[in-house]
Order: C-alpha cells, then sequence, then structure tokens
C-alpha cells in the first residue's frame, strides 16, 4: 500500500492535475475550454459543459484539501466563480446543461445529473477551505433539486427538465441513453454529492433523503437475482433496460457503501455491507485476464464490449480497495493492484499528460474520443489517486 500511494500521488501531480492546469484554463473567455480531442488537438470554440467545469471544481478542490497547494487552491477558486456566475440559472435556479465558448447559456435544460455534481464541487470546496458561499449554492441546488426533481407519490428523482422545471420530451443524459424518467446513474450521482454535503451540512432532511436514496438502490435499482444495477425505469420503477454496466456496478459498491458509513446508522450500515459483497462479485464478471474491467454486456444478445474505459479502470481500483479495506478480502487487492498495472502499462499517456479514453478490445489505443472535454475530466482518476492517499 505504502508503494501504491508513492505511485499514484505521482501519478495525479505529474501527470494528471498539471494537463488541466496548463491546458485548460480558457484565459480569453473564462473558465475552462470544452474540448480537446484524443489526438491533442484543442477545440477553444467547443461549448462548455456543466459536468467539466462541476468535476474539476470538485477535484481540485479535494486535491487542495488533502495537499494544500496553492495553485490548486486557484484552480478551485477558478472552477468555483464560473459554476456560479456563469452555469448558475439566478432566475430559476439550477444549473445550465452547457453554455457556448463565451460563457452564454446554449442548453438550458436542468438535467439532475447535472445538478448533483454542482453539489459535489460546491460542498467539496467549503470543505476545503471554508468557504460559505459555496456551502450557499450547494444548498440551494438541494432544495431545487429535492423541490422540482423528488417524486413524492412514487420516489425517487425524476431525470430532467426544462429551463424553468416543466417536462421535457428528451429527458436523456447522452445519446447512448434511453429516454426514461428515472436512471441509475443519476441516483448514484445524487446519492454521492448528498453524501458529500452531509459530511458538512448535518440537516435533517439532507439525512432523510440520503438515507431514503440508499433505500433505493437496496430495493429498487440492485437487481436481487444477479446483483447488477438495473440502469433505466419509468417513473413507476419498472425495469426498462437490457444492458450490464460494470463501472457502475463496481463504482456502486463502494459510493453506497461510502454513504451509509457517512451516516453513521449502524443497521443500515449492515443492511448494506451485507449486499456490498454480492455487488463486487457481480461487478468482477467484467474483470478481464489482463487486469482491465470491460465496459458492458448486452443481455438481449449476449454481446460484450470489451473496451476498457479510463472511469471504469479508476472506479475499479476504487471498488476493490474499498472491498479489500472494510471487508478483509485479499484477493481484492491483488485485483486492484492488478487494474492499476494495467491503467499504467496502457491509458497513462506519459508523453502529453492526462489518460486517453480507452482501450479498445483489440488492444489498440482510442484516440477518436476526447483527451479533455464534455465527459473526459479529471474527477474519476483523480479521485481513485485521492482515495487511495486518504484512505491508507
Amino acid at each position: 500500500m505504502k508503494e501504491l500511494k508513492i505511485e499514484i500521488q505521482e501519478v495525479l501531480q505529474k501527470n494528471i492535475l498539471p494537463y488541466w492546469e496548463d491546458k485548460m484554463q480558457d484565459q480569453i473567455n473564462g473558465g475552462f475550454f470544452g474540448r480537446i480531442t484524443g489526438k491533442e488537438q484543442l477545440k477553444p470554440e467547443a461549448e462548455k459543459g456543466a459536468i467539466l467545469n462541476a468535476r474539476i471544481l470538485w477535484t481540485f478542490s479535494s486535491a487542495y484539501r488533502l495537499l494544500k497547494k496553492e495553485e490548486y487552491r486557484a484552480m478551485a477558486i477558478r472552477a468555483k466563480r464560473y459554476l456560479i456566475d456563469k452555469f448558475y440559472d439566478k432566475e430559476w435556479g439550477g444549473i445550465y446543461w452547457s453554455l457556448d465558448f463565451r460563457g452564454n447559456p446554449l442548453d438550458t435544460k436542468k438535467q439532475i445529473y447535472a445538478l448533483g455534481f454542482a453539489i459535489y464541487g460546491l460542498s467539496e470546496y467549503h470543505r476545503a477551505t471554508g468557504d460559505e458561499e459555496a456551502l450557499e449554492y450547494a444548498v440551494k441546488i438541494f432544495h431545487s433539486i429535492e423541490k422540482y426533481s423528488f417524486d413524492e407519490q412514487k420516489n425517487g428523482y425524476m431525470e430532467a427538465f426544462t429551463r424553468d422545471w416543466k417536462e421535457i420530451g428528451d429527458m436523456r443524459l447522452s445519446e447512448k441513453d434511453a429516454n426514461e424518467k428515472k436512471t441509475m446513474n443519476t441516483h448514484l450521482h445524487i446519492l454521492e454529492p448528498y453524501t458529500n454535503l452531509y459530511r458538512v451540512w448535518k440537516n435533517e432532511e439532507l439525512k432523510k433523503q440520503l438515507e431514503n436514496l440508499i433505500g433505493l438502490f437496496l430495493n429498487k435499482i440492485i437487481n436481487k437475482d444477479t446483483y447488477h444495477l438495473k440502469l433505466f425505469f419509468d417513473e413507476d420503477w419498472n425495469s426498462k433496460d437490457h444492458l450490464i454496466s460494470y463501472g457502475h456496478d463496481i463504482e456502486a459498491s463502494w459510493l453506497i457503501h461510502e454513504a451509509a458509513l457517512v451516516l453513521g446508522d449502524a443497521e443500515l450500515l449492515k443492511r448494506v455491507e451485507e449486499v456490498v459483497p454480492c455487488i463486487v462479485k457481480a461487478a468482477s464478471e467484467g474483470f478481464s485476464f489482463d487486469g482491465g474491467m470491460i465496459y458492458e454486456k448486452n443481455l438481449e444478445n449476449g454481446e460484450e464490449d470489451g473496451d476498457r474505459h479510463w472511469w471504469v479502470q479508476a472506479e475499479t481500483v476504487v471498488g476493490y480497495i474499498n472491498f479489500y479495506q472494510y471487508f478483509h478480502q485479499n484477493e481484492a487487492l491483488d485485483q486492484a493492484l492488478s487494474c492499476w498495472r494495467f491503467i499504467k502499462r496502457n491509458l497513462i499517456d506519459y508523453k502529453n499528460g492526462e489518460w486517453y479514453w480507452s482501450i479498445k478490445a483489440d488492444g489498440t489505443i482510442n484516440t477518436l474520443d476526447d483527451k479533455a472535454g464534455f465527459w473526459k475530466c479529471p474527477y474519476h482518476n483523480g479521485r481513485m489517486c485521492m482515495e487511495i492517499m486518504e484512505r491508507f
């Protein structure tokens, strides 16, 4: 663990964080550029996504909290100001989905997933610095989610809305997703920021909703037969999907556990800890002989997507480390180290910085997808590093 921690801190400080500091700051229009392609081409006029900005805010806030470097604080301040000043909707509340490259609202829909990440970033900034404005906006966004997205009749959170919180026809997070009203992915990424917000804001309504979210995973989202996560649902919680997402399985195994640990309810933690080993075992069906975790499997035709995505590998390391640490499974440590070796061999770009999007099933590097962009952010791999640094 000592060696792993040293290696991982070096990757964080020499490979991941400098890439965003050196290449992604938009000194002309403010904030951060929207995209660098997989071939290292900067696209200065690309749209600026809320997910990217919020994840940069979380990453550099967390890095400053752990390492106390002023350059990380400066990046976090930049991200916080841009999120509050440009992405926050002063009229209707919530966060715009995207801005144009000059910082004007472009897609003004309210995707609850994005609001969740805004809370995650702002709560971490407050955690790192004590800044009250960040906490104030995190709480405002929490109240918006609860007011407009929470389904009081049937439980859970609705996926998306128009700018003024009306129904919206296309609720999808991305083109590959099913157009359904409730999704595992959004619930997972409300659970995650609510956990972080509860660390710094011990509010009873937040506590109740965080407990409820854990219950939704235990009772609705986890498939009781296979222990994979069900991905898409209608508003009545009827399952509408046919995919296994191995990365989300392993990520959920530790995020649900983290939420229960932060809440500190012994009975709820016991229920969660009975299920975590089953989720890890289910996720491990996607763990390949070379140490990587494959992307997903189609249950209708049995076909597997064997690409090893950067974020899936990062979550695999954390998921197995969590399983080793709390459940005393030595095999899980072996699997975490095996995946870390896979990352070092295949995904880290030692020449240009950061990690490639994925290694394709045939073993070649994927340079078609972004190096930095709407979905390619420093959060999964940065968090993997910081989780291990902080845990041990």
